[in-house]
């Protein structure tokens, strides 16, 4: 295996986590930061990633090439790196590690195929590397997939579902599908009741007898629309797979259409750095459902 340089496209929230977790096992991680906004930029600075002026002179180091980016980007961005490896006359494995569908996976390894490189299908489960005591979870498929042990390490650990491309973003969609699909089931329950005048009484009755799940709700609800804008997408996704797998998609483009009303709240405004983590879920539903009035 070679020396170890993983480029990845692009160190945002999770990208720059997986970089440091590269880095803190000897690995070096690099990038291209050309057209990036501010804060990844920031992000991948505090990780110690190294920037590369161009698309060329990154895959030229490159050993691998990781996408780790919001799904709705991930066509489009293979079809730039596929360009830039006939440029660069070098064209490294290429994991698409996006929240797509199989059948999305599928298009983007026909680009990558197309401009001679190694495709990887891969599906990420779990919040970044180092940020719990648990490994985040990489799952590949394709006949190439062994390249991805590179990444394998205390907070990254890398499972091979085989050679078949498609296995990998199915096992991320179906995880994804209960996830984030429950929180936003959780939130239209949540924004039906604020519109019904219930808020306290239900929260009354599932602090009571559904205490586990108020819980989450309490965690997570509040924060969604800190990801919102950039799950639309993956919504959309799943529910490409759910169809594809004659399954009713119907599910998840309701949770699409609950995350594209989240997307607009002043909340979605804010980041992870810059969130108001004193704000209750209450407080959060009420700033949704005047969100949704506005709409109306």
């Amino acid at each position: 295996m070679p020396a170890g340089i993983v480029a990845i496209v692009s160190p945002g929230d999770m990208g720059h986590n997986v970089g440091k977790a590269l880095k803190n096992e000897g690995l070096r991680a690099i990038t291209c930061l050309a057209g990036r906004s501010e804060r990844t930029r920031t992000l991948s600075e505090k990780a110690g990633f190294e920037d590369f002026a161009s698309l060329e002179e990154m895959i030229g180091a490159a050993d691998i090439i990781v996408s780790i980016m919001p799904p709705s980007n991930a066509i489009d961005a293979a079809g730039v790196i596929a360009t830039a490896m006939k440029s660069a006359g070098k064209a490294p494995p290429y994991a698409d590690c996006n929240a797509t569908s199989p059948q999305t996976t599928r298009r983007i390894g026909d680009v990558i195929s197309a401009a001679g490189a190694p495709y990887i299908d891969g599906g990420i489960v779990g919040p970044g590397p180092g940020t719990t005591p648990n490994p985040t979870r990489f799952y590949v498929s394709g006949a190439d997939a062994k390249a991805m042990s590179i990444l394998q390490g205390p907070h990254l650990r890398v499972v091979d579902l085989g050679p078949e491309i498609g296995r990998a973003s199915a096992i991320k969609m179906c995880f994804a599908a209960i996830t984030k699909g429950t929180w936003t089931l959780y939130t239209a329950a949540l924004l039906a009741a604020e519109s019904f005048g219930i808020t306290d009484d239900l929260h009354a009755e599932l602090s009571a007898s559904r205490p586990k799940d108020f819980a989450d709700m309490e965690r997570m609800v509040p924060r969604l629309p800190l990801d919102a804008e950039r799950w639309i997408g993956e919504m959309n996704e799943i529910a490409e797979t759910f169809s594809g797998a004659g399954v009713t998609p119907d599910f998840h483009a309701g949770a699409a259409a609950v995350f594209e009303l989240l997307a607009q709240t002043p909340i979605a405004k804010e980041t992870r750095e810059t969130v108001d983590k004193t704000r209750t879920l209450k407080q959060a539903v009420e700033i949704f459902a005047s969100t949704l009035r506005s709409d109306q």
